[in-house]
């Protein structure tokens, strides 16, 4: 009867360090490479704006362009054209084909790579759909959209045909949409009817 309790003592004894190893806390795996590391601080603002100048704009080869839209690429006004504010834009032809880059220089200097598209009302109109960015040429103004932001990012720039096209306006202002049209050359306006009880 002595080995009875003799041999449950031996036996737990055997198994405390089976039971002690279960219930301990298991070690965490040294850390790797893989582990992502600090996050860097953010750039500063002006080298910010370096890396943007000199990264190059990716050009879109999916869009081609119709012989319609060739033909509104041969009247977009390029070269520097200054803007309201101080603020100018810069237009340049791409490499290919009926593509222009379009660069603003305030608030910031941004870079666009746009291509015409066609309009319903005659004006000229640059795309840059990656960049969500429009170029509005009309007669006497233009101006550049972000249709992300939905603001205007430059108004008002007038290259010198639009000045002078603008100047003309001017001295002699379209007829307003809400005037009588003249009658042809010898035929009579109808006359305007008395007003009742004259």
């Amino acid at each position: 009867m002595k080995l009875l309790p003799l041999a449950l003592s031996l036996s737990a004894l055997a198994f405390a360090p089976v039971a002690v190893l279960a219930q301990a806390p298991t070690p965490k795996p040294a850390t790797t490479a893989q582990e992502p590391t600090k996050k860097r601080a953010p750039l500063k603002r002006s080298a910010a704006k370096a890396v943007e100048e000199v990264t190059p704009i990716e050009e879109d080869s999916s869009v081609s362009l119709s012989e319609a839209d060739l033909a509104v690429a041969q009247r977009v006004y390029v070269g520097k054209i200054p803007c309201e504010l101080g603020a100018a834009v810069e237009i340049t032809p791409a490499r290919r084909q009926g593509f222009f880059f379009v660069q603003v220089d305030k608030p910031r200097k941004t870079r666009y790579y746009m291509h015409p598209v066609e309009s319903r009302t005659g004006a000229i109109r640059l795309e840059d759909p990656k960049r969500g960015a429009l170029w509005l040429q009309l007669g006497n103004k233009s101006m550049l959209m972000s249709q992300k932001l939905g603001h205007r990012v430059a108004d008002e720039c007038m290259s010198p045909e639009q000045l002078t096209f603008a100047d003309e306006m001017k001295r002699n202002p379209p007829r307003s949409l809400l005037e009588p049209l003249d009658p042809p050359p010898g035929v009579t306006p109808p006359a305007m009817p008395a007003p009742p009880g004259s």
